[in-house]
């Protein structure tokens, strides 16, 4: 009870909640248009056009999940985001590159000639590719406790590569909904092809940050932790044998279960980001600042929570409502 009577308890807290649930929504939301956008050099110019209608009506509003996460990021620990992105400086740099690469090459592929239309399609292969991969860096190295070093950037490089393959086959995953036939054929295999990537990057972090850090190591596999913490893993070799044989059941006639790799793709990055969560909690800056030291002060934490009040139900209810309107299969691209 005392924590809950304690503003500089709780609030820091919450704000660290929401903070990890507004990524963990975009690593699965955006990570699977950024994935549509690295399997285009897979596929048909044909295939591309119904590719970029399946991810057209949710892609925008996909990366309000990361403005939140920066935002709330800013505003509630303002002395974690100054060490964070200092550290990250220049992946972060290369993102919001290929963020705005692939925007505008999202609109000028639809408007440029045809002669010039396959560069457009590349610079949003290109931008997709750029984003993915700067995440995974800022990743590794964030569990490397920002720290660059020879080996640190070694293991960030790896998660970069890592997280890449990810976000593709999540995007696989994505069109095997919102796709039918030849396309559809070809995002099962490729996301056959993809799931080996997936094992090796939750293998390389889950390894990697008990390695670093002796308080991981402890929380993880200290008595009783060990005990309390075993369904993690084991839920998640379910899901990944879940995923192995039911890709392999596929297509089915009647394209009912077309949506259980997804789901069950996004019930692993769930488990994932929930592990990665407990290993660090509480610190917001590996080992150096945690949640109550970086955060804010009360006051203006009580403030900021009653907007993001208002803003967070606003933000979950126009992507409900993308979703729902915008259900069923992706149809022949058109512009009008």
């Amino acid at each position: 009870m005392a924590f809950f009577s304690d503003p500089g308890q709780w609030l820091p807290f919450t704000f660290a909640g929401l903070m990890g649930l507004s990524i963990l929504i975009y690593v699965v939301m955006d990570g699977f248009d950024l994935g549509v956008g690295i399997l285009f050099p897979f596929a048909s110019d044909d295939e591309k056009d119904r590719m970029i209608a399946s991810i057209g009506p949710f892609w925008d509003a996909n990366e309000t999940w990361l403005v939140l996460a920066i935002g709330l990021l800013l505003v509630a620990f303002p002395a974690a985001h100054g060490t964070i992105l200092t550290a990250l400086y220049l992946p972060v740099a290369i993102m919001l590159v290929g963020l705005i690469l692939r925007g505008v090459a999202f609109e000028f592929r639809a408007k440029a000639p045809l002669t010039q239309k396959k560069h457009w399609n590349t610079a949003f292969f290109v931008g997709s590719l750029m984003t993915g991969l700067s995440q995974g860096f800022m990743l590794g190295i964030y569990i490397m406790g920002l720290q660059y070093t020879a080996a640190t950037v070694l293991f960030a490089l790896m998660t970069a590569i890592c997280l890449a393959l990810g976000y593709a086959f999540i995007g696989a995953t994505w069109l095997i909904i919102k796709t039918e036939q030849a396309l559809q054929a070809k995002a099962i295999a490729w996301a056959k092809a993809g799931l080996g990537g997936v094992v090796g990057g939750m293998a390389a972090v889950s390894l990697a940050s008990p390695i670093v850090s002796p308080r991981i190591f402890e929380k993880w596999f200290a008595f009783p932790n060990i005990i309390w913490m075993a369904p993690l893993p084991l839920l998640s070799l379910a899901l990944l044998i879940a995923l192995w044989v039911g890709l392999r059941r596929l297509p089915d006639p009647d394209d009912k279960k077309a949506w259980l790799p997804f789901a069950a793709t996004t019930a692993l990055f769930a488990l994932a980001f929930g592990g990665l969560a407990y290993s660090f909690y509480p610190y917001v800056v590996p080992e150096q600042l945690t949640i109550y030291e970086a955060a804010s002060a009360p006051e203006a934490l009580m403030i900021i929570l009653v907007g993001t009040l208002f803003v967070l139900p606003m933000i979950l209810g126009y992507t409900y409502l993308s979703y729902r309107v915008f259900g069923g299969k992706a149809t022949a691209l058109r512009y009008y």
